[in-house]
């Protein structure tokens, strides 16, 4: 009999001690992310400061989140425009560490007389104030077969031309991708670039996009500071297969 009653009792423990185990996981788990924090860190960002992303998601007041789970400040942060993704840890210290992804910005498009961003996937993005600007071509007079949305991929012809040349230009080398400042997409017309550093418009044209764009890197390398060809030059002309003219800009056809 004693020896049934000892093994009620130790299979009666055993539970209790499984229970106590299960319930402390389920606690831990329940409870993930809730951990004090008096402090957000914010690392990975280019675009705008941290303490700009906290106010965004009204994170910047310490004293309103002391309960506040890491999930809920990962979907805040993920709510940003300018926001890819946020990965965010609990430290030591009562602090959470967000790591940002911004979405890739691969220029500035002109529209209706104001900046905004355009993203590698062809999503319009307002320029918040306090962002900071990094030196990305800007795009101007697209051909608009419908208004363009912020918020919304605004990808049509005209903005994929741009894009072919943005591409071709790294292609070519990071200088000429440094360089390119404009790309004047004239309405549909011939397109008309412009280079930082360099006094002469390059008059692109349509179509052979990466040939002209390898061409024109070369002669732009001998377009230097004090360069004579580079101060009486007024274009660059790649508009004709296989033919590069430098010249004035009396005879260009795009006045």
């Amino acid at each position: 009999m004693n020896e049934k009653i000892s093994k009620i009792l130790g299979t009666f423990l055993f539970l209790v001690l499984i229970s106590g185990l299960l319930y402390l996981i389920f606690f831990r788990i329940k409870n993930t992310g809730k951990q004090e924090i008096n402090m957000i860190e914010v690392t990975g960002n280019r675009l705008l400061s941290g303490s700009s992303y906290l106010k965004f998601t009204k994170l910047n007041d310490y004293s309103l989140f002391k309960d506040i789970s890491l999930s809920v400040i990962k979907s805040r942060f993920e709510r940003h425009p300018y926001i890819e993704k946020a990965d965010v840890e609990y430290l030591s210290g009562h602090i959470a560490r967000v790591v940002v992804t911004e979405k890739k910005i691969e220029a500035v498009l002109i529209y209706k007389e104001e900046p905004n961003f355009l993203t590698d996937e062809y999503e319009l993005l307002p320029v918040l104030q306090n962002t900071k600007l990094t030196d990305l071509p800007v795009i101007i007079n697209p051909e608009m077969d419908q208004p363009f949305k912020l918020y919304s991929k605004i990808k049509n012809a005209d903005i994929d031309q741009a894009f072919k040349i943005i591409v071709a230009a790294k292609l070519a080398s990071k200088k000429i991708a440094r360089r390119l400042s404009e790309i004047n997409l004239r309405g549909g017309g011939e397109i008309v670039l412009s280079f930082s550093g360099i006094k002469p418009l390059v008059l692109f044209g349509r179509g052979e996009t990466a040939e002209k764009m390898v061409y024109l890197d070369a002669v732009l390398d001998g377009f230097t500071d004090g360069n004579s060809l580079a101060e009486n030059s007024d274009y660059i002309d790649l508009r004709f297969p296989n033919e590069i003219y430098i010249g004035s800009a009396d005879k260009t056809g795009l006045n």
